[in-house]
């Protein structure tokens, strides 16, 4: 009876993930098949951002065949990909890394995000990811830590997706700093579930969110110094993107 009583809890904390794992796949397709759809962006793209795009979303769907492969008791092929990830996670912040400063470089990246949040902070909300999503494999063993710190790795990259669909011109100029904290609400969502089953939050939240947390606030500090400034000033210096201002701006005619 123990033993069935401890399979039970197990299947339900896994379909709590798969909840979760879907949700957050749900609202990054979801933001970006929204701008598409509403003529914000298209697949007229320099190459830089198909192949983003292929990397991210093969990610996105790696992510979910993990979490089924655990519903599913199919572990010997969540492990095979497990070895995968560990390929797949540095592409990931290499693609990512890539692609803003195409962007920043090439057209100043978004009008409704500073220059310089949209490139530090940016940057490191992908080191965030990297790092809790390879420490995540590294505690495979510990199912534990290792679902909670994949879900908040998972977190950071819905910030793009809540980005787009909110408002984000409407809320300049605080608009990267709304994007971001959104993403907030999943692993928010996890510790009140663990509290209302376990009693008590899983110590994996709590290092998942202040590394999470602490990482973004420590780059929108270094965003915003004067080394910061500088830093952005460079990267832009002799493109395109250095004729836009630093800060979030409206364009001249622009309407919702």
């Amino acid at each position: 009876m123990a033993t069935l009583a401890q399979r039970g809890a197990s299947a339900e904390g896994t379909r709590f993930y798969l909840i979760m794992s879907c949700a957050m796949a749900l609202v990054i397709i979801a933001g970006f098949s929204v701008n598409l759809a509403m003529g914000r962006s298209s697949f007229a793209l320099p190459p830089a951002f198909h192949l983003h795009g292929v990397i991210f979303m093969g990610w996105l769907g790696l992510y979910l065949a993990q979490v089924v492969t655990i519903v599913t008791d199919n572990r010997a092929l969540h492990r095979q990909l497990g070895r995968l990830a560990y390929v797949w996670i540095p592409a990931m912040v290499a693609a990512g890394v890539m692609i803003i400063l195409v962007s920043v470089r090439g057209t100043g990246g978004p009008f409704f995000f500073a220059q310089n949040e949209f490139l530090i902070s940016n940057m490191a909300g992908l080191l965030v990811f990297g790092g809790l999503a390879l420490w995540a494999l590294k505690a495979r063993r510990y199912t534990g830590w290792h679902r909670r710190l994949m879900l908040v790795a998972m977190s950071v990259l819905t910030g793009p997706g809540i980005g787009r669909l909110l408002p984000m011109p409407l809320l300049i100029p605080n608009a990267w700093t709304i994007a971001v904290t959104a993403s907030f609400v999943f692993p928010v969502i996890g510790m009140l579930a663990d509290w209302r089953t376990r009693g008590r939050v899983h110590p994996a939240y709590w290092w998942g969110m202040g590394i999470n947390a602490g990482g973004f606030l420590a780059s929108m500090v270094l965003a915003w110094s004067p080394l910061g400034h500088a830093m952005t000033a460079w990267v832009v210096a002799g493109t395109p993107g250095a004729a836009r201002p630093m800060a979030a701006f409206l364009p001249p005619g622009f309407a919702m």
